[in-house]
């Protein structure tokens, strides 16, 4: 009889450690989008960079800056919360920390590339 619970036991770890390991995939995808984002700002303003008024390329530009940064906090606060609510037992799960320092970095890297935007 115990052998089966066990088992149970067992599986319901295994969930577990794949559920942290999925929820740090979701991060790294959602950490991708917000890059992405990010992306299509310069490539905006690369476009129109020429157009008049340049401020509407900008501010087109902006806007990608301003949903990258809220990807990046938006795929913190999800994965942080579902790390809450878990424990890891095989699996080596990331520090929220690490998570949090990734959203930090790249809010001001997004920042940056917004300023160096509308200073072009």
């Amino acid at each position: 009889m115990s052998d089966k619970n066990d088992l149970a036991e067992n599986r319901t770890d295994w969930a577990e450690d794949r559920t942290i390991l999925a929820n740090e995939r979701t991060f790294a995808g959602w950490m991708r989008t917000g890059m992405a984002s990010l992306a299509v700002a310069i490539g905006l303003k690369a476009v129109f960079g020429a157009f008049d008024p340049t401020w509407v390329a900008k501010a087109a530009a902006t806007i990608f800056v301003i949903a990258a940064v809220y990807i990046f906090w938006a795929a913190h606060d999800t994965a942080t919360k579902t790390l809450e609510r878990l424990n890891d037992h095989h699996a080596n799960a990331q520090p929220n920390r690490r998570m949090k320092a990734m959203a930090v970095v790249f809010s001001i890297a997004s920042f940056a590339v917004g300023a160096i935007l509308w200073m072009l």
